[in-house]
């Protein structure tokens, strides 16, 4: 693995919370080549920082509004590149 990657931040707004939705984004991460973790945030929105090849984040979050659309009203994403800072991809309590 590179350690130098692409990054994303994506807060999501809708019915994310309480509904399984970091547990799902864990398993929608398996099937692709990133790292990093996904957290709830105190105002009710979850947090996800993802990082990787820019074409493996690109295809994992599309993967995640395809998959959880019915809960997602908003999504503010932040993209910038760095060193790997995660080296697995977790749920952060």
């Amino acid at each position: 693995m590179s350690t130098h990657v692409s990054h994303r931040e994506v807060w999501y707004t809708g019915h994310v919370q309480g509904v399984g939705f970091r547990a799902q984004v864990l398993g929608i991460a398996r099937g692709y080549d990133v790292t990093g973790f996904v957290q709830n945030l105190a105002d009710g929105r979850v947090y996800l920082h993802v990082e990787g090849a820019e074409n493996e984040i690109e295809a994992f979050t599309a993967s995640i509004l395809t998959t959880l659309d019915g809960h997602i009203r908003q999504v503010d994403m932040r993209n910038f590149s760095g060193v790997r800072t995660t080296n697995q991809f977790t749920i952060k309590r």
